[in-house]
């Protein structure tokens, strides 16, 4: 008897019904404010670095590039000299994690861009 009672369940007892519209007006605005907010970050980093001197923005462009080409030319004749073992692919696994672990704190520390006092009105 008990189950007959679960089974029919009156308007007094309907689960809550989601309105398909509504959640899909729910999920567009919760992407445009996430959206709105990366936007924003990336405008306040181009306008930081507008003011930033010639020097500084060649130096950004020579550290990347001096990264990529000692991760991956200096780096790959590990596994190259070493006869392409697992034990030489896990070295230089180990090396590239540790580089590229060294070389984003140095990017940080030498040329990242002070975001924290810039502010946008928004209405």
């Amino acid at each position: 008897m008990a189950e007959n009672e679960v089974d029919s369940e009156g308007p007094d007892n309907a689960p809550p019904m989601f309105d398909k519209k509504e959640e899909t007006e729910a999920a567009f605005w919760r992407l445009k404010k996430a959206s709105d907010k990366s936007r924003e970050e990336r405008v306040k980093r181009v306008l930081a670095q507008e003011s930033e001197g010639l020097l500084t923005t060649l130096g950004r462009v020579t550290f990347i590039s001096a990264c990529i080409v000692f991760d991956g030319v200096f780096l790959m004749g590990i596994p190259i000299s070493m006869g392409r073992t697992l034990a030489a692919w896990s070295l230089y696994a180990v090396l590239l994690v540790a580089a590229i672990k060294l070389q984003y704190d140095l990017y940080g520390k030498w040329f990242d861009v002070d975001i924290s006092q810039m502010d946008f009105d928004q209405q």
